[in-house]
């Protein structure tokens, strides 16, 4: 039998950090990784499920440049500082979103390219050729970038949906990328307009300024809802919660504001879930009233849809 005292405790404690060292050398060391972060995020609304992926992840310098180019510099930041972002670079994210409503894969938007976005897809489990319809909420680059891949369409079993007003503005406007991207398309294209609906429990919404004819798309399925606003706010500080502050990107700065305050407000007032293609990623969350200093505030989902 042992008997255990202090004595023989204390010898035994003494006898550790050898026993360690020579473990610790023995071990090889673990190499450094890299920053990361995941390709995926899924839910359900209602009876629907929804994927934000992200299809790209990029640097920008000089912020202002961008955001706020109508405020000084010193409310810049200021309102930067308060919030804990640098005023020398951001990261922009690229988020397309798929919902699957038990009958059709939809994928709203298509990312900067089709390497990227079906990289982000496949990491979600789907594949292209499951997609059924794309939806373009605009026809900026970075979200009509994936619909061709070295001439063909990547999406070869899908039909699409766009807002007429884009569509035409950008066909009448001799643009290289909708030329090659989305003009070959249009014989598979149907054109909705404020209020369309893409399939039952997918509605289209006027949101013009960012582009001349940019749509918010709203989700609704067994008395749950959600709003995809697309390019409607590019960043949660910078322009979600000051509407107001111009960002260079819009193409009617007015107009832009005036959708952001409209479509914003609805999302608050409706206290339903939302994704932003630009919010950092996954993209979700929901829009409160702001406080004082702030129209708005985004605020991360934090759980609530894991359920």
């Amino acid at each position: 039998m042992t008997t255990l005292t202090r004595r023989s405790l204390l010898r035994a404690g003494a006898a550790l950090p050898a026993a360690g060292l020579l473990g610790t050398a023995a071990r090889a060391e673990a190499p450094m990784m890299g920053p990361s972060t995941a390709q995926h995020r899924r839910f359900m609304i209602g009876d629907f499920e929804v994927t934000t992926i992200l299809g790209g992840t990029t640097p920008r310098e000089d912020p202002q440049s961008i955001f706020g180019t109508n405020v000084s510099a010193e409310e810049f930041e200021e309102v930067s500082t308060a919030n804990f972002l640098s005023t020398e670079s951001s990261q922009f994210f690229f988020t397309p979103t798929l919902v699957n409503t038990g009958a059709e894969l939809v994928l709203f938007d298509t990312g900067l390219n089709a390497g990227a976005t079906l990289g982000a897809i496949e990491s979600a489990g789907y594949s292209a050729d499951q997609v059924d319809i794309v939806v373009l909420t605009h026809m900026h680059g970075d979200h009509i970038g994936g619909l061709m891949r070295e001439g063909s369409p990547t999406f070869a079993n899908a039909r699409y949906v766009t807002g007429q007003t884009e569509y035409d503005h950008w066909a009448a406007a001799g643009n290289d990328g909708f030329d090659m991207n989305v003009r070959p398309l249009a014989d598979q294209m149907t054109f909705i307009g404020d209020m369309g609906d893409v399939v039952s429990g997918i509605t289209g919404m006027n949101a013009f300024g960012h582009t001349p004819g940019h749509m918010v798309y709203r989700l609704d399925s067994a008395g749950e809802g959600l709003v995809i606003f697309a390019d409607l706010a590019n960043h949660p500080v910078w322009s979600l919660a000051r509407p107001d502050w111009n960002v260079r990107f819009d193409a009617d700065k007015e107009a832009a504001a005036e959708s952001r305050r409209t479509v914003l407000g609805m999302i608050a007032a409706d206290r339903v879930p939302a994704i932003g293609y630009h919010m950092p990623f996954p993209a979700v969350g929901y829009v409160a009233e702001g406080g004082p200093d702030a129209e708005f505030r985004w605020v991360p989902e934090a759980g609530q849809l894991m359920g």
